[in-house]
């Protein structure tokens, strides 16, 4: 899991969309309407952040609205606090 949460935050792009979605739900053209990119290549970028667990999707009617999944980004930095962060004594 952590794996992907890596090579999904690696990228600026995808770090971008989960900020924009930190504001609340959104569709991809609205993800997109924020970058210079194409639909397709955000679309891309949102199925590595899906794959990672960090974004969620749900259809409503014609539209796929994403929202965060803000669990699994917590439960990485907390791992990562355990390992690298806090008081070690080695």
């Amino acid at each position: 899991m952590h794996e992907g949460v890596f090579r999904a935050l690696a990228d600026p792009t995808r770090r971008r969309i989960l900020e924009l979605l930190k504001a609340g739900p959104m569709t991809a053209g609205e993800i997109a309407a924020h970058f210079p990119s194409r639909q397709p290549t955000i679309s891309r970028h949102l199925g590595v952040l899906k794959q990672a667990g960090l974004v969620f999707d749900e259809r409503q009617g014609q539209y796929v609205i994403y929202h965060l999944n803000a669990t699994v980004l917590q439960s990485w930095l907390q791992w990562l606090w355990d390992r690298w962060g806090g008081d070690h004594n080695t």
